[in-house]
């Protein structure tokens, strides 16, 4: 049976959580705070993530990013922030899924069985070295992109930033975002920057860059590959 992290500092919420998911025969593992829920997912095979928002030490926003930096897990959001923006903040920075406090233990578990059922579907190996997405092929080992078999020489920021959008298919990623992972700079960022080395990469792989195919621009938020 699947395994799952329920992250949250309240004590009772991770033995009811854990409780309805034992109950269907899932294994459960939980952490107490955004630290220890990156920790766990580098060291334990883990099949989804129930992580909440407001923890000490880490939020689950950033954890919610740590996690994306090494694992395409499912990761649920849990919290009582219950606004648009921040159903959009969880959502564009890895989570598949959001809920909010209080919430319906079953509607919670209907939520994981629904993910983990997708994941299955889609059978994503996250242990592979190549990313094929159509006709672009990203080989992560050897460093080399081909489009329809043709090779593109691309610099190592542009071929950091295709991976990254790559290996999250669907994924949004924000500008800021995209410059703190690929420049490892938590602040000075610029989406100039980013817009450039965005443009650089369509240039090489579109057919047509005015009318991308691979790297799609969500509007107010940042770039996806799809």
């Amino acid at each position: 049976m699947p395994t799952i992290l329920v992250v949250d500092d309240d004590a009772e919420i991770r033995d009811v959580i854990h409780m309805y998911l034992r109950n269907e025969g899932y294994t459960v593992i939980e952490a107490q705070d955004g630290i220890e829920a990156v920790d766990k997912t580098s060291s334990t095979a883990i099949d989804l993530v129930i992580l909440d928002v407001m923890m000490p030490r880490m939020d689950g926003i950033r954890a919610c990013m740590k996690i994306r930096d090494i694992s395409n897990v499912p990761i649920i959001m849990l919290s009582a922030k219950e606004e648009d923006i921040d159903k959009i903040t969880g959502l564009t920075t890895g989570a598949d899924d959001y809920i909010g406090k209080p919430f319906n233990p079953l509607e919670l578990l209907a939520r994981v069985k629904a993910q983990l059922r997708r994941q299955s579907l889609l059978g994503t190996d996250t242990s592979s070295v190549l990313i094929e997405v159509r006709e672009l092929v990203i080989d992560k080992q050897k460093h080399i992109v081909t489009v329809h078999k043709m090779p593109v020489a691309l610099t190592p920021r542009e071929f950091s930033i295709l991976e990254l959008l790559a290996s999250h298919p669907g994924q949004v990623f924000s500008p800021a975002q995209i410059y703190e992972r690929i420049w490892n700079e938590a602040a000075g960022y610029s989406d100039n920057t980013v817009m450039v080395h965005i443009r650089n990469l369509r240039e090489k792989i579109e057919r047509s860059p005015k009318e991308p195919q691979y790297i799609k621009t969500v509007w107010g938020v940042g770039y996806k590959v799809e």
